[in-house]
């Protein structure tokens, strides 16, 4: 476990539990949702070498050849990625290092955590290492809907186009005007800077490059809000991701 304080900001980071973070106070305020007995879903994480589904778990390389992906936590298709389960290696200054496992042998990831007064800039940085298998990075952190002060998480959020999800929770490809909360679906063209408000106590702003952007509000003690640079089951739809992604969470007052 490693710890990281900053004049406003404490962290905690857990290397053998996917590198994530158990606990983020700003203040006297806890924003993580804790433990809950399952790996996805608490902390906040990192999606890689995938993020969201894909589709019967089955990738290809540029050559067409199949690869098969772990799928027991969502059969059959295969879910978040190696992060969230994987042991990371501390290589100090907030930063964490992972070899990724068959079939990208070669590829690894670095992820960074800084913390700049009252913000949290977090970063994926891939290297295929000759692996020409397709990469999607994101970030999957779980905001706690309530902080020990003021009232239940609020959203606000807009943006002009939403992926059409069908009924196996896959995005279809086509591009629709987003339905309303509550979502489990994947964005883009994103209308201003997505936040969460604890009115009376605390906000956060998500600020990211990345041009899709992921949306959980369907669960009762967690809101998770993910960039991501591709979104679920993107070489099926015929999207390629960046190597490289990074977001800054910046905590406020909400008076």
């Amino acid at each position: 476990m490693l710890n990281i304080d900053g004049d406003q900001i404490s962290i905690a980071i857990d290397l053998d539990q996917g590198a994530r973070l158990t606990s983020v106070q700003w203040r006297d305020m806890q924003f993580v949702v804790s433990f809950r007995g399952q790996n996805y879903t608490w902390g906040w994480f990192s999606m890689v070498p995938f993020a969201g589904r894909i589709r019967d778990g089955i990738i290809k390389d540029k050559k067409g050849k199949k690869y098969q992906l772990p799928n027991n936590f969502d059969p059959p298709h295969a879910l978040i990625g190696f992060g969230a389960t994987s042991s990371w290696e501390d290589i100090g200054n907030g930063a964490q290092y992972l070899e990724l496992p068959e079939p990208f042998n070669g590829a690894s990831v670095t992820q960074r955590y800084e913390i700049l007064d009252n913000a949290i800039r977090w970063s994926l940085d891939y290297e295929a290492a000759g692996c020409e298998l397709p990469v999607t990075l994101g970030f999957h952190p779980w905001f706690a809907r309530d902080i020990g002060k003021g009232d239940s998480a609020e959203i606000v959020f807009n943006a002009k186009k939403m992926f059409k999800r069908g009924d196996d929770y896959l995005p279809t490809g086509e591009l629709i005007t987003p339905i309303d909360p509550p979502w489990d679906d994947t964005f883009t063209d994103v209308i201003g800077t997505p936040e969460i408000i604890w009115p009376g106590a605390a906000r956060i702003t998500m600020e990211f490059d990345s041009p899709y952007f992921m949306l959980y509000s369907q669960d009762d003690e967690g809101i998770c809000f993910e960039p991501v640079t591709a979104p679920p089951d993107a070489q099926n739809l015929g999207i390629q991701g960046e190597a490289y992604i990074e977001t800054l969470i910046t905590f406020s007052e909400d008076h």
